[in-house]
């Protein structure tokens, strides 16, 4: 018997992450590869909305591979994003848009694409070829809301003429007008009274070390952003907490206010005060920090973080 090829993407699914993992899923078993797709922890409220939306079922959660798990990596290529066996799997491929984090290890030569995209989906697109005019109408309603995700319905400098062509036409071929689909995503988003500090803390956040130091980078999309920054104390307060559970010395926390275009950085002690003022250039007072126009972690975040 042929062992199921899994398709996952990183720890702390977003939209792009599970969605490009059912479109995977599905061009893989449309080309004749027996695959099924996977998560590697809960989704945020978004993606749950998006995978009801379009009528899919959400993928099994995982919490590791087993020894020879043949399988394909999507919107990561960070070894602390996923399974702790990975480098024991059979990975068969790489599908992403971020930088190269190094790390991983292969049984054999493989098939890796990262190209310099806003959107995971994006590239699948691509890379589907003629089989594109294939897509049901589930996987573009898939494919559509991974754009709009990643880039912000167009807001965010991640966005480029190749995702916003594609969303605008797979768009058209659903009926979707995107502003008013992009504002239901976004309140889903937005809706996180459900979860607790560390939910939040975890909920759409990635693991990166920056000169000999460990963070996890945790970033909250909102149309609403009171509702995050009304739990600014308590919010704080957990962060020591998940740091030290979590094996990384400091958690940075960006709440993106969507509609305004900025993002404003919770300060709980000195080192993150420190990192505000050498990575962004602010001028530090209080427990916090507006950054105008800072949208985007791999763009923005990520590459200007300074200890």
């Amino acid at each position: 018997m042929l062992m199921t090829t899994l398709v996952f993407g990183h720890k702390s699914p977003d939209t792009d992450s599970t969605g490009s993992a059912l479109i995977w899923e599905w061009f893989l078993n449309h080309t004749g590869i027996t695959a099924k797709a996977a998560l590697l922890g809960t989704p945020n409220t978004e993606a749950a909305f998006v995978a009801k939306r379009w009528k899919f079922d959400l993928p099994e959660i995982i919490a590791d591979v087993e020894d020879g798990q043949s399988c394909v990596i999507v919107d990561t290529n960070n070894p602390a994003e996923l399974p702790a066996n990975i480098n024991n799997a059979d990975v068969l491929a790489i599908i992403d848009h971020h930088k190269l984090a190094g790390g991983l290890e292969t049984k054999n030569p493989i098939n890796i694409t990262v190209r310099p995209l806003a959107c995971t989906a994006t590239i699948m697109h691509q890379m589907m070829g003629e089989h594109a005019g294939h897509m049901p109408e589930g996987i573009k309603g898939l494919m559509l809301s991974c754009i709009l995700s990643d880039t912000l319905a167009f807001r965010s400098p991640t966005t480029t003429a190749i995702d916003k062509d594609l969303a605008e036409s797979l768009a058209k071929d659903l009926g979707v007008d995107i502003e008013t689909y992009a504002g239901e995503m976004f309140a889903a988003k937005s809706d996180v009274s459900a979860f607790s500090e560390a939910e939040l803390l975890r909920m759409d956040s990635k693991e990166y070390e920056v000169d000999g130091k460990k963070f996890r980078i945790s970033v909250l999309e909102t149309t609403a952003p009171d509702i995050v920054l009304d739990r600014k104390a308590a919010l704080m307060k957990a962060m020591p907490k998940v740091a030290k559970e979590d094996g990384v010395d400091q958690v940075l926390l960006f709440v993106v206010d969507i509609l305004k275009e900025e993002a404003t950085m919770l300060l709980p002690n000195a080192l993150s005060k420190t990192i505000a003022e050498k990575s962004f250039d602010a001028t530090v007072e209080g427990d916090s920090v507006i950054l105008p126009g800072v949208m985007s972690r791999k763009k923005q975040i990520i590459p200007n973080l300074k200890v």
